[in-house]
């Protein structure tokens, strides 16, 4: 338990911050460990930068046998495709300068010799090892081709040093001889690019496409040999391909497919027709920085042909596949991870790297680990075989939402091979005076200072084995602090029924984590207190309602008090109210101008010393139940010429004595109420006078004295009280 705090009230209850879902763990720092997608922290391998380009891209790698790596660089103006090679020690010589706009696609030949495809509009150059600083060799001009592809994609050489070429727009696969000469179209198919080429050892060429996203081999041994869609992916465009010793290949496809096209209508004569060519998603969200819709799947395709989805990543792009020392990892973006996918478990996977760049584009092996070339910002990593000598995880701060005493760490782990830090503060940084990080004991003890926010850290020992680390507590109690009622409403003649507020929320939503995307979709779920209140109109009643909160989450309840605004004491109208709401009766009250305040406790979870208290005073309202006093109407025949109309000539004096006249009407025999204008037309005193002509209705049915009228006067005051009079005129 934490250092004992000088007496002082508390929140409701002990709470605790649990950290046990790949969706919280992900939002920490990691240093050497990996985090699988159940949550679990493991060891993982140590990365390392080994050069910065200074550049923003970096869009394709090699690597020769002497450790060297090969980092292809690209830019948005022309001239800036370069090929660096940077040896171990992060020493960087410039292999090639181009014209064109990026080096998209690199491979080392036996011999060390560089292949560098450029794009857009590009061509393939050969670099002799050891040629340095050189133009290099033109190979491959896709202009002298019959297709000229604006894309080339990628390129594999072949046992032989023949060099293939993935183009696209159109999507063409070439076969360079390994002596220079004529290219040949080694196939063509209708997608719009070959993103991607995989040469087997076995002298089978793979190839991913975009469009239809379909997976190719062919036996570049056998003559006439034509390309087989071994397997058609859900996905548009297929990025990256990789193989493992047993010869069961692996694809990542991204993008959603649209709908396929109608088949073409038969035509005669001479007809034009426009074929329009899209860049690939992934090149674009590389270069935009931005994501692609659904993220990305990765397949296997057994050795017999068979296809198996292993895992679908809802958030990220697979730019990259390796498969080393029986694990497959992928290198992504936007967010700058690379994972390792359980081959022999569909599903599951392992987040091993946070790289300090926004997108993991191309893997190259080396003596001990893969390198890594990233894009925003252009850097070289590598990524070591063997497990981090420092395997730390640093969590996310968490925020307690007011001052908190921190108690007891619960873990669920294996073994003792790890040991855990806590640290607390009362900034969101943790940099800007936070205590010293204090070693969680055996049994969970750990003595840091009280504080608003909090943080953990796991450091694995190297050399344990299976050592791993599931779910991490921390138990906590926030300061009590008063209960604040932000908002009042009062609303004379209006009427809710008992049990007609909103009940409450006595349901638990079981969702699925939300995916961390970069744009996420918000929703929003109103807040019951905030939602209208449906009452019923009733002059004879008042409705007030109120809005308030709680930072440390307590169940409230509620005192509503009234005065009239010419009194000091405040007098108890009802306690205990649980609804923020209350409709009571006018007649409790005597006509007047009033005020209501509202007291707001969380007394329901605390005892009576600790409990606390807040209130807010709502605005005046005016209690009128009692109608206007009209005076004598006075009423007589008014004089009119011969033969025309009989007239009525009245005089009225009406007053109120809480609120102003709001209208009057008048009916002649029992006639339709017509509206009836005060003397000065505008209504807005407590007393008004009413001096008025009104046209005598001839007689409908048969009467007994026809020389008798009957005029009737109704007063409203601004609360819709009504008192009426009547006159006799004969």
């Amino acid at each position: 338990m934490a250092a004992a705090l000088p007496a002082a009230a508390w929140a409701q209850g002990t709470k605790l911050w649990t950290v046990d879902r790949y969706d919280t763990m992900e939002r920490g720092t990691l240093d050497g460990v990996a985090i699988r997608n159940d949550g679990r922290l493991e060891t993982g391998p140590s990365k390392s930068q080994v050069y910065d380009t200074g550049k923003s891209y970096v869009w394709s790698l090699g690597s020769d046998a002497a450790g060297n790596g090969y980092v292809g660089l690209g830019g948005s103006s022309a001239g800036s495709a370069a090929v660096m090679r940077v040896s171990p020690d992060g020493k960087a010589t410039k292999m090639l300068e181009a014209k064109e706009l990026a080096v998209q696609a690199l491979a080392v030949t036996a011999d060390g010799a560089v292949i560098a495809a450029t794009s857009p509009d590009g061509k393939v150059y050969r670099v002799q090892s050891g040629a340095a600083g050189s133009a290099g060799t033109v190979i491959f001009d896709p202009a002298t081709t019959e297709e000229k592809p604006k894309y080339l994609w990628d390129v594999a050489v072949g046992k032989g040093g023949e060099v293939y070429v993935a183009a696209g727009a159109p999507a063409v696969v070439y076969r360079v001889p390994a002596g220079g000469g004529k290219a040949e179209v080694l196939f063509k198919t209708a997608d719009q690019h070959i993103r991607c080429l995989m040469m087997a050892a076995d002298g089978t060429l793979w190839a991913g496409s975009d469009g239809a996203g379909v997976i190719y081999r062919m036996d570049t041994k056998a003559a006439g040999a034509k390309p087989f869609a071994a397997y058609a992916a859900p996905r548009k465009e297929i990025t990256a391909l990789a193989m493992d010793t047993e010869g069961n290949v692996y694809a990542a496809g991204v993008g959603t497919k649209g709908a396929m096209p109608l088949p073409p209508l038969p035509v005669t004569g001479n007809v034009g027709v426009t074929i329009t060519f899209a860049q690939p998603g992934s090149s674009t969200a590389a270069g935009a920085n931005s994501l692609v819709p659904e993220g990305s799947e990765i397949y296997r395709i057994a050795k017999d042909g068979t296809p198996q989805r292993l895992v679908t990543m809802k958030d990220d792009v697979v730019y990259a596949l390796s498969f080393r020392n029986g694990a497959l990892t992928a290198a992504t973006g936007n967010r700058g991870r690379v994972y390792r996918v359980d081959v022999k478990m569909p599903g599951r996977f392992t987040d091993v790297a946070h790289l300090d760049a926004a997108q993991g584009m191309a893997f190259a092996p080396v003596k001990d680990g893969l390198l890594v070339a990233t894009s925003n910002s252009g850097k070289l990593f590598q990524l070591s075989d063997a497990a981090a000598k420092e395997s730390t995880y640093t969590s996310e701060v968490f925020d307690a939402q007011g001052y908190a005493q921190w108690g007891r760490v619960e873990t669920r782990a294996d073994g003792q091979g790890f040991e855990l830090w806590i640290r607390s503060g009362n900034v969101e940084s943790p940099l800007m005076g936070w205590s010293d990080w204090a070693r969680v004991g055996a049994d969970g003890a750990v003595a840091v200072p009280a504080g608003r926010f909090a943080q953990w850290k796991a450091v694995l020992r190297p050399g344990v084995a299976d050592a791993g680390i599931d779910a991490v507590g921390f138990n906590y109690l926030t300061r009590n602090v008063a209960p604040v009622v932000d908002e009042i409403v009062v609303q004379p003649g209006a009427k809710v029924a008992a049990g007609g507020g909103t009940p409450p929320n006595t349901t638990v939503q079981v969702a699925f984590p939300q995916a961390a995307s970069a744009s996420p979709v918000v929703s929003f779920q109103p807040d019951a207190s905030t939602t209208p209140l449906t009452a019923q109109k009733d002059r004879t009643s008042v409705t007030a309602r109120w809005l308030a909160h709680d930072d440390n989450g307590d169940d409230l309840m509620f005192a509503v008090w009234y005065r009239g605004v010419d009194e000091k004491n405040w007098r108890l109208l009802k306690d205990k109210i649980t609804d923020r709401f209350l409709s009571f009766d006018a007649s409790l009250l005597p006509d007047g101008q009033y005020e209501l305040k509202v007291v707001a406790s969380d007394a329901p979870v605390h005892t009576d010393s600790e409990a606390l208290t807040g209130e807010r005073v709502g605005p005046v309202f005016v209690v009128d139940s009692t109608p206007p006093v009209p005076g004598v109407l006075t009423a007589t025949l008014a004089p009119t010429p011969a033969g025309a109309a009989q007239k009525i000539h009245a005089t009225l004096e009406a007053h109120d004595a809480t609120s102003p006249i709001a209208h009057a009407e008048y009916s002649v025999d029992a006639g339709p109420w017509q509206y009836l204008e005060p003397v000065g037309q505008v209504s807005d005193s407590q007393t008004e006078r009413y001096d008025f002509t009104a046209d005598v209705p001839s007689a409908t049915t048969p009467v007994t004295d026809a020389k008798e009228h009957v005029i009737a006067v109704r007063v409203y005051d601004r609360y819709e009280n009504m008192a009426a009079v009547k006159a006799v005129v004969r």
